[in-house]
């Protein structure tokens, strides 16, 4: 599905990565996990082409490394950024409705009802709450909000940036069991998340990055079981 090749992003002089390769096998829901200033949410810009960047993308063996932001997107590559950016003075729906320029270009009934009723199906906190603006929501259902726009994209591959920050461990644990029902409809997913522990818990593969480069990768059970990552990342859980 997604394919990264020796891929660098700067800030000005400043390297940010530092030659990453990995992949993301079709069906697969992969992770990228490290401290805060790791390089993560800087990878998902780089494959976005929102920042200064070489190296290969490919995706589905089509080279998109040079191509622009729109046409990522058009190419269903969707990218949730971290901390929702959601539409605060529209609707719900209007929010939903947004989702859909990538592949639908305007506004109309019936060409995305059945993606609406989806959403709504999967999120039904979002279907209660239907009308009512984006800013007055909680930062819980903001995200569901943010998730569900990006489905609204038909996404071949979902990249989530940091979907459980700020947000309350019971709103977490709900919000995680929706990301695995996604992945189990056969949505692709590449996952940021500071939540090392249950990002391991919830994904196929996983990566482990530092100052810009890959330190670790292999499946995500294995990872989970590795005493090297349990003392870097789980804290506590390393004892128990």
């Amino acid at each position: 599905m997604l394919k990264i090749e020796n891929l660098h992003a700067y800030y000005g002089s400043i390297e940010a990565l530092k030659g990453i390769t990995l992949e993301v096998p079709d069906g697969k829901l992969c992770c990228i996990i490290g401290a805060n200033g790791a390089g993560k949410t800087t990878l998902l810009k780089a494959i976005s082409n929102v920042v200064q960047k070489n190296g290969k993308v490919l995706l589905d063996g089509k080279d998109i490394s040079n191509a622009s932001s729109r046409t990522i997107a058009r190419e269903h590559v969707i990218h949730v950024p971290e901390g929702r950016q959601v539409f605060p003075s529209m609707s719900v729906y209007h929010n939903l409705e947004m989702g859909t320029i990538n592949w639908h270009g305007f506004f109309g009934h019936g060409a995305y009802d059945k993606d609406i009723e989806n959403v709504y199906n999967l999120f039904p906190r979002l279907k209660e709450r239907n009308k009512q603006l984006a800013w007055s929501l909680s930062g819980g259902e903001q995200q569901m909000l943010a998730i569900g726009r990006g489905l609204m994209g038909r996404p071949k591959l979902l990249m989530l940036d940091e979907p459980s920050m700020g947000l309350a461990p019971l709103i977490v644990e709900e919000l995680f069991r929706k990301i695995v029902e996604i992945h189990q409809q056969g949505v692709p997913i590449l996952l940021i998340e500071q939540n090392a522990k249950l990002a391991l818990e919830v994904s196929d593969y996983a990566y482990i990055m530092e100052q810009g480069k890959i330190l670790m990768e292999g499946p995500s059970e294995k990872l989970r079981n590795d005493p090297r990552v349990a003392a870097a990342y789980f804290g506590e859980f390393a004892k128990k």
